[in-house]
């Protein structure tokens, strides 16, 4: 069953004015300061692209007018002869090429259980033992796929990450595991850069300073250098929101290797973001606290002594990105039975550096009809006419959402590979929405199995 847009987003409206959470998604907030300054933004409709069309394929729904190419499976031969396409499609990013080339690259969160591993490639290997990295697919100006390859191996549940203002990709890891556990010869929890056109130019070297932790996303400040970072810890006490101030701020590939300062968030008066509740709730004079071990070599940094004042937790940081001079960062869910301090079905972040201020922007609701759209926003990027596409990963359907900027919710995508039964259907996440550099092709992810997409059509329209 599909949906209007505006159907779902005149629900959503109703929803939250009422409180009621029982039924389809409840959504609160307003993104419209990200984008007002912006000439994609302008003209953005109230009703999204129109109703998804089943795919007769079997693969992925989209409105009409819009079509889709898969660029890549789990289990194909690469292109570069390196092996096979590992499982696990997640983060992913497009830049820029030569000749209308697009090149994309493509996080694998593999951990030591995977069956189709990033395979081992001299010079770009970390630790034999692991088995996430990273592929990039260089592509023409029409989506065909010129190249295939690994970029990366050897990392360990590379989960998403986030492009940096020269071109390059930081790959993040989603582990604390050391040398020694699973099979693994090196300590894992890093971030590593990997050039999108020539990745042996970048390597296989982690950031050290940057922390090691369970890495989500990462989005940099193009005017000061400071990257900040997003940490799903799967247990409590949960994840941080960092920032790191680099020795060589904006210094081009490989910069980041000339260290830094790893520092934490911390909200006065606020030990656990899942208690702010309301939309537009703002808090001023944001510390942010010095990271006694970036290494963590004895104790994760979660659990570190941050002086009596504490420091500020989050289940479930994940997407993260910088727009209209702020970082906005995701908290997917957060559940007081698992030890969060409250309940949430979703949550964006907004921090505002110049300011020191950080302003809860947009939160959703959950879903209790398998077909309609649910809760647990993921990966975020920043969408063509205004607004945002979110990756949804909660249970039943599987949607990319677009989020105009007036905060309205409309189906940009649902997947359509049943990874379950016809009796107990399940669809694999979307993941790593990104768009190409003029803005006119979508490419996302789902997760399982691997599948890489491109979606093209009336993006401007």
């Amino acid at each position: 069953m599909s949906e209007t847009a505006s159907s779902s987003a005149s629900r959503r409206q109703v929803l939250a004015r009422a409180g009621a959470l029982g039924v389809g998604v409840a959504f609160a907030g307003s993104v419209s300061e990200i984008f007002a300054g912006t000439a994609a933004a302008q003209g953005l409709g109230r009703s999204g692209y129109g109703p998804l069309v089943p795919d007769p394929n079997g693969l992925l729904d989209l409105p009409k007018g819009f079509r889709y190419k898969v660029l890549s499976r789990e289990g194909r031969p690469l292109r570069s002869g390196e092996g096979k396409v590992p499982s696990n499609h997640d983060g992913m990013s497009a830049f820029r090429g030569h000749h209308g080339r697009v090149h994309l690259v493509r996080n694998h969160e593999n951990r030591h259980t995977a069956k189709l591993g990033v395979p081992t490639v001299e010079g770009l290997t970390y630790d034999p033992a692991a088995k996430g990295g990273c592929t990039a697919i260089a592509l023409d100006g029409r989506n065909n796929v010129l190249d295939e390859r690994v970029a990366i191996a050897g990392t360990a549940v590379n989960c998403a990450g986030g492009p940096t203002p020269w071109n390059t990709w930081l790959t993040c890891e989603e582990t604390e595991e050391k040398a020694g556990t699973n099979g693994y010869t090196k300590d894992h929890g890093f971030i590593f850069e990997v050039d999108p056109v020539d990745p042996r130019r970048s390597g296989a070297v982690p950031l050290t300073a940057m922390g090691r932790f369970q890495h989500e996303a990462i989005a940099v400040d193009p005017r000061s250098g400071i990257v900040y970072e997003t940490e799903d810890a799967f247990d409590r006490p949960f994840g941080l929101f960092y920032r790191f101030l680099p020795e060589k701020p904006l210094g081009g590939p490989g910069s980041l290797r000339a260290g830094g300062a790893l520092e934490a968030m911390r909200v006065p008066g606020v030990p656990d973001l899942s208690v702010v509740q309301e939309t537009g709730a703002s808090f001023s004079g944001i510390e942010w606290v010095p990271v006694p071990d970036p290494l963590a070599e004895e104790t994760p940094i979660r659990l570190q002594d941050f002086g009596r004042k504490g420091i500020t937790h989050a289940q479930k940081l994940e997407g993260c990105y910088w727009g209209d001079n702020a970082v906005y960062f995701v908290s997917s869910f957060a559940r007081s039975a698992e030890g969060s301090a409250a309940d949430h079905f979703g949550q964006v972040w907004k921090y505002e550096p110049h300011k020191r201020r950080l302003t809860l922007v947009v939160v959703f609701g959950p879903s209790t009809d398998i077909r309609l759209p649910g809760e647990s926003p993921d990966n975020i990027c920043l969408a063509p006419r205004g607004g945002l596409m979110v990756c949804e990963d909660g249970n039943g359907a599987q949607h990319v959402f677009g989020l105009t900027k007036r905060g309205e919710v409309y189906p940009m995508a649902r997947g359509r590979q049943n990874i379950g039964t016809p009796e107990q259907p399940e669809w694999g996440e979307f993941a790593g929405v990104t768009f190409s550099p003029d803005w006119a092709t979508m490419y996302v992810n789902c997760y399982t199995p691997g599948t890489t997409f491109a979606v093209m059509g009336p993006f401007h329209g």
